[in-house]
């Protein structure tokens, strides 16, 4: 009867996640979509594609299907514009931020600068000259227009008559090859009869001075369209003399891209800045959305199979390439491998620990619902996609907030499915960083750039400001202290400043802060004087007395002194993690005193975010400057698959079931070992268990998991053992280094306690 009883009381439960050995392994895992600036078509196999990208170029070989870097010799990666030589087209050339010209005589597979006369520029548009492709001309910002007269070797500014020196774009009369047309910011637009040698403003019937975009009719080249910032699309029949405006059915005024059917010219389409693809059948008499599929309505860049004209390309701000098949009536995403996602924000589901969000710059929020394997955008309400941080309340996660650049602040009720503006009495809607106070998640505080502090006492349905003793209104980190009621910590430009009443009142506490810029703050769970600051071009300061004095805590933070997040083990507060720009992610076991890098494998080391599984704390997702979310992951997996008997005696043997997963390439065997801990924390008194195991390696597989489950032999518990209760801890070291194991704390423990008996 008592043996009946006592097996009752063994259930079954998942704890996921034991940590194995080292967590400076990391792979890429997505969301793959990216910031498109330019597209270029391959005349001769428009099955290939060009995309230049914040992150460097990328290539298609199959219609845009799936894309692939092509970086190699490219020193510069921010890529504005492309032009592909029409005689030759392996001969490609690539504007960059800075960085001038590069070309490419294979295809792509290798750049070389091309910049004698033309370095440190910013090149906005490329233009090659179809019936002499050794002639190229390059609009720059600030410098005006460049020419090249020996495909790329040599350039010479030729600016005569530019009232302004900021080209957006460039044409050229197919039928008169000396006549070129500049598109300027501030200037609007100019025209040159000679080859670039003079210029002169064709302004007439054109109010909009800032033009983003030009187009030629191929068949027609007296017309001619303008995509401006501010005023909508202009046409001119004449060369460009006179101008009139054509914007029937157009509701955006910002035009970034046009495209002209080569086939059938009174075709046209448009891509705006927020209204995505607009569609003309009559040479712009009337236009009409055409986004059916179009994820992204912010199109900078449009291009026609010049073949197969109603497939056409948008490259979007923030959610890659789209592709349509049937002249734009319905789009589909085509962007695997384009991985230049900026991730700006992070933010985990502590109730469903599989459930990820990630913010972008571009392309608003992700999410994904299997710890980052699939991603898909949830942006529905969502009119800014520019993301700088992510919130989830953590009573009702379901409930997020998102801080955007210039459109306040949005809220989802619905897990993100649908969002909604909460900025009543936000006057500022740049907002940089945001707190829910931990005793009631409907109180909120936001941090602008600008406008200081904001706090709302309904969920974010009502703002005010509160900025009294604030010397500056830079908002860019926040912290509440979990454990002191009405204690607040924000980092600004001018330091980090407290509040003790709710922020009623701010005073600075800067002594011993050499740097000033403050990006982010973190509280000690368990020791709240103990604030950790990350710092821009200082690294990482800490504070033992709740701010009331700082100092510098770096060693072995080699490259890393600009700090855009902090992470604090929730299981092991000595434990924590710096995401640096430049450096990476550093790891520190020991409060801060030393530094150590873990960028194995995280290909991209600008490092915006980063947070913890609170499940797993060897798991960490580290969000990128332009490749989107790493994971961290050790060598092995562990879980539990039933929990420890209830009640044991001293002396007594039991078995523990576990699934061990191999994540990551491993060799050799690993070691499982058991102890009995008064807490959830390993430390250095609790007891090892007798009968460990050493597991046998399960072969190596960096692309896939291999799951096995294992009986592990009896473990025994010590006749010394002081009757009590106690968790039990599993550790585990993927290389077998059982000394390792106490060191590393990278443990777990069960969900309930073991009573030992006599």
């Amino acid at each position: 009867m008592c043996k009946r009883i006592f097996l009752m009381l063994i259930f079954i439960f998942i704890l996921s996640g034991i940590a194995i050995a080292d967590t400076n392994k990391w792979s890429r895992i997505g969301p793959d979509t990216s910031i498109i600036r330019t597209l270029a078509i391959n005349p001769d196999t428009p099955s290939t594609l060009y995309a230049g990208t914040d992150a460097g170029i990328y290539k298609s070989t199959d219609s845009g299907t799936s894309w692939t870097t092509i970086n190699t010799g490219l020193l510069i990666t921010d890529v504005y514009s492309l032009a592909i030589d029409p005689n030759t087209t392996n001969t490609i050339y690539a504007g960059t931020w800075i960085g001038g010209v590069y070309k490419s005589t294979n295809g792509g597979a290798n750049w070389s600068a091309i910049n004698t006369g033309l370095s440190n520029k910013i090149v906005q548009t490329l233009l090659i000259d179809p019936n002499t492709t050794s002639t190229l001309y390059a609009g720059t910002w600030g410098g005006g227009v460049f020419k090249s007269t020996d495909n790329g070797s040599n350039w010479d500014a030729i600016n005569t008559g530019l009232v302004s020196t900021h080209i957006y774009a460039l044409a050229i009369d197919p039928d008169t090859l000396n006549t070129i047309y500049a598109g300027t910011w501030g200037g609007g637009i100019f025209k040159s009869i000679d080859g670039g040698a003079n210029w002169a403003a064709i302004s007439t019937g054109l109010p909009s001075t800032n033009i983003y975009s030009l187009a030629i009719d191929p068949n027609t080249s007296g017309t001619i369209y303008a995509g401006t910032w501010d005023g909508g699309i202009f046409k001119s029949t004449d060369g460009g003399a006179n101008w009139s405006a054509v914007n029937t059915g157009l509701p955006s005024t910002n035009i970034y891209s046009l495209a002209i059917d080569p086939n059938i010219s009174s075709v046209l389409y448009a891509g705006t800045l927020g209204d995505g693809v607009y569609k003309s059948t009559d040479g712009g008499a009337n236009w009409s959305a055409i986004n059916t599929g179009l994820s992204n309505t912010f199109v900078y860049a449009l291009v026609i199979d010049p073949d197969t004209t109603n497939i056409l390309y948008a490259g979007t701000w923030g959610d890659g390439v789209h592709k349509s098949t049937d002249w734009g009536a319905n789009w589909s995403a085509v962007y695997t491998g384009l991985t230049n996602t900026f991730v700006y924000a992070l933010a985990i589901d502590h109730n469903t620990l599989n459930t990820l969000y990630a913010g972008t710059w571009g392309g608003g929020v992700y999410k994904s619902s299997d710890g980052g394997a699939n991603w898909y955008t949830v942006n529905t309400g969502l009119t800014n996609n520019y993301i700088y941080f992510l919130r989830i309340d953590p009573v009702t996660t379901n409930t997020l907030y998102a801080g955007t650049w210039g459109g306040g602040i949005f809220k989802s009720t619905d897990g993100g499915a649908n969002w909604a503006a909460i900025n009543t009495g936000l006057l500022n809607t740049f907002v940089y960083t945001m707190a829910i106070d931990p005793d009631s998640t409907i109180t909120l505080y936001a941090g602008t750039l600008g406008d200081g502090m904001y706090k709302s006492l309904d969920g974010g349905a009502n703002w005010v400001a509160i900025n009294t003793g604030l010397s500056t209104t830079e908002v860019y980190s926040l912290a509440i202290d979990p454990n002191a009621t009405g204690t607040i910590y924000i980092g600004t430009d001018g330091g980090v400043f407290k509040s003790i009443d709710s922020g009623a009142n701010w005073t600075a506490i800067n002594t011993g802060l050499i740097i000033t810029d403050i990006y982010t703050l973190s509280i000690d769970p368990y020791t709240t004087n103990t604030i950790y600051a990350g710092t821009s071009g200082g690294g990482v300061y800490k504070s033992t007395d709740s701010g009331a004095n700082w100092s510098a805590i770096n060693t072995g933070i080699t490259n890393g002194s600009v700090v855009f997040d902090l992470a604090i083990d929730p299981d092991t507060a000595s434990t924590l993690y710096a995401a640096t720009f430049g450096g990476g992610v550093y790891k520190s076991t020991d409060s801060g005193a030393n530094w150590s890098a873990i960028n194995t494998d995280l290909t991209n080391t600008d490092v915006f975010s980063l947070i913890i599984n609170p499940n797993s704390t060897s798991t960490l997702y580290a969000g990128t400057n332009g490749n989107g979310v790493y994971k961290s992951g050790s060598d092995l997996t562990v879980t539990f698959l039933k929990n420890p008997p209830l009640f044991r005696r001293r002396g007594q043997r039991f078995k523990v079931k576990d699934t061990i997963k191999n994540q990551w390439v491993t060799s050799g065997e690993s070691t499982v070992l058991y102890y009995l801990s008064k807490d959830r924390h390993k430390s250095s008194n609790d007891i090892l268990l007798v009968g460990n195991r050493a597991v046998p390696s399960l072969g190596a597989d960096a692309t896939s998991s291999i799951t096995e489950k294992i009986n592990l032999p009896k473990v025994t518990i010590p006749v010394e053992t002081p009757r009590r209760r106690y968790y039990l801890i599993a550790c585990a070291d993927g290389n077998n280094n059982v000394d390792e194991i106490d060191k590393a704390n990278n443990c777990r423990a069960s969900a309930k306690k073991i009573k030992v008996t006599k």
